[in-house]
């Protein structure tokens, strides 16, 4: 907990921007854009040397599907997710929203349209913060790699890309976060981050912005891994669903229901959130493991939900086996994602136990040594398939110390 008695006026300002968002824990990311219609990953571009001439025409044959937006948005809230953020535009260049400044747009190319404005409407109906994300890369605009040598084009490409976020600040009401990707081939000075940053702030005083500008604004992006900012640093992991970010059916390799649990379990036991990405087809259309491990997740988190949003304490705790903490207060959630059977152990728990229960079940009994706390009466399988939430109230701050030689769990508070 921060002492607010003892912040800066900036400090003050950016833990009020951020409440909601220390609350939140889940979010949907969304990657779509052209991309999308070749299946095979968002970087294709790039990585299968496509020149622009040969790309530039998917921007004509792309023809999404009207109202696939709120398919997503609906999804999200059964899932639990409270925000969600999208690709406004990605490396590629092309922008989903109607740019003054380039006809490489959704509205005025093949769909037809403002897709981010699409967005924002569903986002919105399901009572969900809104997000944009936004490549400072560009891959299409003539200036976009030369700018890193040449002053002029480095003017004509940064005037440029502080426009589009003018625009995206401007147009489409009040905007949640901006979520900032690749500052290649610029540096800080280069991008002219902090200006472009307070032009947002000017325009939606209460958004958050990440680390991405190369500032370290109000919130980092670990990516493909979870691990905790240092104390009091508001951070969030951005995960993929497959090994993918753009919509690749070849990429079967989606994460299960006890996956993602255990990605969310993890997240608030470090006091952070998780951004979970799904990559549309071409149409729109979610892919449907994406859409059964949701709602399987939604379904877990209406059981065992304060075990997650509430429980944001950060302690050390040490790898088990069974399963893994969450804290609020002198309140353990203990996650059991390997069932041990009738009875459970837990090692090192130090603080004196004062009940222990199933999370929205029955109470159950327990035998406590120093070192050692054992808990029984637990039914021969698992309550719940994914995993199982044990309430533990002890004495005091938590505390689970094992001796000299053992590992601490790794993505939570600290690694040994």
């Amino acid at each position: 907990m921060v002492n607010d008695k003892t912040l800066s006026a900036e400090e003050k300002d950016r833990s009020r921007r951020l409440e909601w968002f220390r609350k939140a824990r889940f979010g949907m990311f969304v990657h779509w854009g052209l991309y999308s219609q070749l299946g095979r990953h968002e970087w294709v571009m790039n990585r299968e040397r496509i020149p622009l001439e040969e790309y530039e025409p998917l921007a004509d044959t792309w023809k999404p599907r009207p109202g696939c937006q709120r398919e997503w948005a609906r999804l999200a809230k059964q899932a639990g997710m409270r925000y969600m953020v999208m690709t406004t535009k990605h490396h590629e260049g092309f922008c989903l929203f109607d740019s003054k400044l380039t006809d490489y747009n959704a509205a005025r190319r093949g769909p037809g349209r403002d897709l981010v404005a699409e967005y924002v409407e569903a986002a919105r109906a399901e009572g969900l913060r809104v997000g944009f994300y936004y490549s400072l890369m560009d891959w299409h605009h003539p200036d976009g790699a030369r700018c890193k040598t040449d002053e002029a084009a480095r003017r004509r490409f940064v005037d440029y890309i502080h426009g589009q976020v003018r625009e995206l600040c401007t147009n489409y009401g009040k905007v949640d976060i901006m979520w900032y990707d690749v500052a290649w081939p610029l540096d800080v000075e280069g991008w002219e981050s902090a200006k472009m940053n307070a032009m947002v702030r000017q325009l939606q005083p209460d958004i958050i912005i990440n680390n991405r500008s190369l500032l370290p604004e109000d919130f980092g992006t670990p990516e493909q891994h979870i691990r905790p900012e240092e104390e009091g640093r508001m951070w969030e992991s951005c995960m993929t669903f497959n090994s993918s970010w753009g919509y690749a059916p070849a990429d079967t390799d989606y994460k299960t229901p006890k996956q993602v649990v255990a990605m969310l379990r993890q997240v608030a036991a470090g006091g952070g959130n998780l951004l979970l990405n799904i990559g549309p087809a071409p149409d729109g259309s979610v892919p449907q493991p994406c859409i059964d491990t949701l709602m399987e997740t939604g379904r877990w988190l209406e059981k065992y939900g304060p075990a997650i949003y509430d429980a944001s304490d950060r302690f050390q705790q040490h790898w088990m086996f069974t399963g893994a903490f969450t804290a609020k207060g002198s309140r353990l959630y203990y996650h059991v994602f390997h069932w041990p059977g009738q009875e459970l152990a837990i090692g090192g728990l130090r603080n004196r136990v004062r009940g222990v229960r199933l999370m929205n079940g029955w109470e159950l009994g327990w035998r406590q040594t120093e070192s050692r706390l054992v808990i029984f009466g637990l039914p021969d399988t698992p309550p719940d398939p994914i995993a199982t939430v044990i309430e533990i109230d002890v004495e005091g701050a938590p505390v689970q110390k094992l001796g000299a030689g053992c590992v601490l769990l790794e993505g939570d508070t600290f690694i040994a």
